[in-house]
């Protein structure tokens, strides 16, 4: 399998790819919902059946690279019922691991915050389990608090949008 990108990587709503819903629903059930008594595949991709939006939230981006799915991200509303002022989240943040290091995630995040802005979101909100705040913070996120969700511990986190684009 050739891992290499091309310059042709590219951002496709999965409104407009609604066949990779399987593959998605896998990721993110491998990913986050084999823990979770309550998720199973058919329930994630009932729930991505739900987000196939191109003009509101929530909706569902994918990076592709010469018809090759490598990644996912949403842009949400209200992810987190204990932060009922907090109303616009980036999540669902997955990148195939032989692609994982080589760009992707940056870059499918950074043209999120695009299509964010031109929604107009001013601030956007996310969960992650990596307590240093990783990439998001690489990328001028700013952490909130930690707090254990659903017993596992997180770092919320914040962007203002127009400081990204």
């Amino acid at each position: 399998m050739n891992c290499e990108l091309s310059r042709f990587m590219q951002f496709i709503f999965l409104a407009n790819l609604p066949q990779a819903i399987p593959t998605v629903a896998d990721w993110y059930y491998q990913e986050w919902g084999a823990f979770n008594p309550n998720l199973s595949p058919a329930s994630i991709a009932a729930n991505l059946e739900n987000s196939l939006n191109t003009e509101e939230l929530p909706l569902v981006l994918l990076a592709m690279d010469q018809g090759d799915l490598l990644g996912v991200v949403e842009l949400k509303y209200r992810e987190m019922a204990m932060y009922p002022d907090k109303e616009h989240w980036l999540g669902g943040m997955y990148i195939r691991p032989d692609y994982r290091g080589r760009g992707v995630g940056k870059k499918l995040i950074e043209h999120a915050l695009e299509l964010a802005a031109r929604l107009g979101v001013r601030t956007l909100h996310l969960q992650t389990e990596q307590l240093d705040g990783g990439l998001y913070r690489r990328l001028g996120w700013r952490p909130v608090e930690q707090i254990n969700n659903k017993g596992i511990q997180v770092l919320v986190m914040e962007r203002d949008i127009c400081s990204s684009v």
